[in-house]
């Protein structure tokens, strides 16, 4: 079978790279002109454990199941990462009922080593913390995100897939049981394929809509979901990842630590209507009055603006949450097609199990 990604994001990488194992003929469509240029480039590089999502749906299925293959990935093809943990932290007691929810919801999703500590076993952690009682996760981890696709990358190419770059995707057209691919760029050209897959995270639903023969009422809205980081001047206060309990949109303004041991903090969340990356340094007001309501010691002066990342909703504000939404021939009805929307946190650390699920719904 002859397949066609679109998008060199990780989720799109594992999936050429799953389909690629197979014994299939791979290409990846790329806009620009590298890997992850777009929402892959732009995370917190987060493992995540899986305990924050509702059990039984694709989020909680593929983040529990695409942490257990991420680790064994880095850690058989060299990929730095590191299992730090991860407290979850209550500072009231609406926070605390909330984290206690994390826990339950946890150990239903099947999340390994999960506990609950008073504040003072988490002070004894983390003698910077300032909290009433807190959720550790021992599974959750950080990963070097471009490491990690250019290993998928590798794979890719060592089983004969190709990226193509600088090849805007512009229509995709019924050809009998397969598909016409028109592209753009320097070299317009047309490419006939058995399969489609579109991982265009951010240009998904654009690319749905010039879908031949796709129904337009299957398209999920797209909402923009900015998320702003400031990085931390002076030496980490802290060893493992800090969350609070999460907000509208979010998980809260958290403390992530990058493989050099730098600490940042973010994302938040802003609701904006187009993409826009610059980070405002006058948010940094909100993130003082976030941060130090569990680190108090937060110094003034000590954030400096760093960088910022879209993500793909299909939710606004007030508004439920909702799922990944992977969209195959067995929803839809066309042969050969498979749209994925929605693909935010936790996408990375899903993407070995999302490649999986889409290969499987290709019948492949």
């Amino acid at each position: 079978m002859e397949v066609l990604v679109i998008g060199a994001g990780v989720v799109g990488l594992a999936i050429a790279r799953a389909m690629a194992l197979r014994g299939h003929g791979v290409i990846v469509a790329e806009a620009t002109g590298g890997i992850g240029n777009g929402v892959s480039s732009r995370n917190s590089e987060v493992i995540h454990a899986g305990m924050y999502y509702p059990s039984g749906s694709l989020r909680a299925r593929h983040c529990v199941a695409g942490r257990r293959m991420l680790y064994e990935f880095c850690g058989s093809h060299g990929v730095p990462h590191r299992k730090c943990g991860k407290l979850i932290v209550a500072t009231n007691e609406l926070e605390q009922a909330k984290i206690e929810g994390i826990y339950e919801q946890g150990i239903a999703n099947g999340v390994e080593g999960l506990s609950l500590l008073s504040g003072e076993e988490a002070r004894a952690l983390e003698p910077n913390l300032a909290c009433a009682g807190a959720v550790l996760s021992p599974e959750t981890g950080i990963v070097d995100s471009h490491a990690l696709m250019l290993a998928l990358q590798g794979d890719l190419e060592a089983a004969g897939g190709m990226i193509a770059f600088h090849t805007p995707v512009e229509r995709i057209a019924q050809n009998g049981a397969g598909w016409y691919v028109h592209v753009g760029g320097a070299e317009p050209a047309e490419i006939a394929v058995d399969a489609v897959i579109n991982a265009a995270g951010l240009g998904a639903q654009a690319l749905a809509r010039a879908t031949d023969g796709y129904p337009s009422e299957r398209v999920p809205p797209l909402v923009l979901a900015k998320g702003n980081y400031f990085g931390c001047l002076g030496k980490p206060a802290f060893s493992r990842l800090i969350y609070p309990a999460p907000v509208d949109g979010g998980l809260g303004t958290h403390v992530t630590l990058d493989l050099a041991g730098r600490m940042r903090f973010g994302p938040d969340v802003e609701w904006i209507e187009e993409e826009a990356y610059e980070v405002d340094p006058r948010r940094a007001e909100s993130f003082y009055a976030s941060i130090r309501r569990y680190w108090p010691g937060l110094p003034d002066g000590a954030l400096v603006p760093d960088y910022s990342g879209i993500r793909p909703k299909l939710s606004g504000p007030g508004e439920k949450a909702m799922d990944f939404m992977v969209d195959g021939p067995a929803e839809h009805g066309l042969p050969g097609l498979v749209h994925l929307f929605g693909i935010e946190s936790p996408g990375l650390t899903s993407a070995l199990s999302l490649a999986e699920d889409v290969a499987e719904r290709l019948n492949t």
